[in-house]
């Protein structure tokens, strides 16, 4: 036994009779769709639902696994209070997950857990489910903030350990779609909202797993959307599998998007191995932007691996171009990852004799001692993108007219506070923008007076 099937659904409250009171008519083909779902799980016959909840405890670098033997919940925070649920956790699926991790390093397990209760984004699936069925066991788990291939390499390690232990497992990927679809909606419009909607609904229900992880999060942050980690998880724990796919519905008519899909396993398909085809293509591109780098960005790629792997400050190399030993300027060094930032540290102004020097130093910083982020490992070095930004010498301006969010670079003072944006980075868009993320940075309030601004040009080196 493994996992036999999965479906994707929402979890609007509104979408419950004794919640809506009425209006849950307003989207009867998603409570249409809900229904013939629920069915097909209790069909499948499970003996452990495994179910990703947005609203579950969520952390930035973790996965949170519900422990305990059981829990309950209630709507009452949505005036229902009648409306309950208890379950039973499966303990042994739960350790024998957790150990898998622990194992591999993966992180993920019990700890940290802050609230006991069941959450809307567990109780609304499993309210459809208790219509069919309630002799399943659960395993409850949250999301985190860390990449979507992060997310998909749980599923797998879900599909791992139900063949380990023999269970038949369904999975169910929690999660609303966009919630910016209608300016009349309760989160207003957003132009991404639609086009989310569009492409999440096309690529699930083609079953296209791989194509979930080259979401840019960019413009999932925009569309507002809820489920996107619980439907890479959902593909992992399919991945390798034959599915039927059927695609239910997709409704928004309350400014959120609804979609309905369910997947049965019909059997091993070895080319449906999507993460491993997603990383090959990932990593060829890498390669190939590789052979493009020049001498800024080798040298940074050179003193972090050199430092990150023996611990050893890398010698200058000999064939440095002249105006890398002859010049001075500051310097920041930008690690990026799955298209995530992984380390910027910099110098405003040059601090070591040369440029070759500062970017030496600010690339070992980056890699090892930004204190956003964990120090770079080993087994991440090939998957690093490197951009090094030489900074022109600031120059004092009197206000944020004199700014170009493309083509300056912002440094915000007062006394001894002072932070600093580079320009033209992805999700930065216009001046007022810029400067509220370097006050930020700064501990400046926005409302202080005597704020001192400054601004600069960079030449970046990809």
């Amino acid at each position: 036994m493994s996992v036999v099937g999965a479906i994707m659904v929402p979890h609007p409250p509104i979408i419950l009779p004794e919640v809506g009171r009425g209006e849950e008519k307003k989207i009867a083909a998603t409570s249409a769709a809900y229904e013939q779902a629920a069915a097909f799980v209790s069909e499948l016959n499970p003996d452990t639902i495994v179910l990703a909840s947005p609203h579950s405890i969520m952390y930035s670098d973790y996965f949170h696994i519900s422990p305990g033997k059981a829990a309950k919940g209630d709507m009452g925070q949505f005036r229902a209070p009648q409306v309950k649920f208890r379950v039973e956790y499966d303990t042994a699926f739960v350790a024998e997950l957790t150990k898998l991790c622990d194992e591999t390093g993966f992180p993920a397990g019990t700890l940290g857990e802050r609230k006991a209760e069941l959450d809307h984004g567990t109780m609304i699936p499993l309210y459809y489910v208790n219509h069919y069925d309630q002799s399943y066991k659960l395993v409850r788990i949250g999301l985190s903030g860390l990449p979507l291939a992060e997310h998909y390499r749980l599923g797998k390690m879900i599909q791992k350990t139900a063949d380990k232990l023999g269970r038949r497992v369904v999975f169910i990927g929690s999660g609303d779609l966009s919630h910016k679809l209608r300016e009349e909606g309760p989160y207003g419009f957003a132009k991404e909202g639609p086009d989310y909607d569009e492409r999440i609904m096309d690529v699930m229900g083609r079953a296209a797993f791989d194509e979930l992880l080259d979401f840019d999060e960019r413009f999932c942050e925009k569309a507002a959307e809820c489920g996107h980690r619980s439907f890479c998880i959902l593909a992992g724990a399919l991945d390798g599998k034959h599915l039927e796919t059927k695609r239910l519905s997709h409704e928004g008519t309350f400014g959120v998007g609804y979609g309905v899909c369910t997947y049965n396993v019909l059997g091993e398909n070895p080319d449906r191995r999507l993460l491993e085809k997603w990383e090959a293509r990932q990593s060829m591109a890498l390669m190939e932007k590789r052979t493009k780098e020049d001498a800024f960005v080798r040298l940074a790629r050179a003193v972090i691996n050199r430092w990150v792997r023996e611990r050893k400050r890398l010698p200058l190399p000999e064939d440095l171009p002249p105006e890398m030993i002859e010049l001075r300027a500051g310097a920041f060094v930008s690690l990026h990852k799955d298209g995530r930032l992984r380390g910027c540290i910099g110098t405003i102004q040059p601090v070591r004799s040369c440029i070759a020097e500062e970017i030496a130093d600010n690339a070992i910083s980056a890699a090892t001692r930004d204190p956003r982020f964990s120090p770079v490992r080993p087994e991440e070095l090939d998957s690093l993108e490197i951009s090094v930004d030489i900074l022109s010498e600031p120059e004092d301006i009197r206000s944020e007219a004199e700014l170009d969010v493309r083509r300056y670079g912002v440094i915000v003072s007062k006394g001894a506070r002072r932070g600093l944006l580079l320009p033209n980075l992805d999700g930065v868009d216009t001046v007022d923008e810029q400067v509220s993320i370097a006050l930020r940075k700064a501990g400046i309030s926005e409302h202080e007076k005597g704020i001192e601004l400054q601004r600069f040009e960079v030449v970046r080196h990809v």
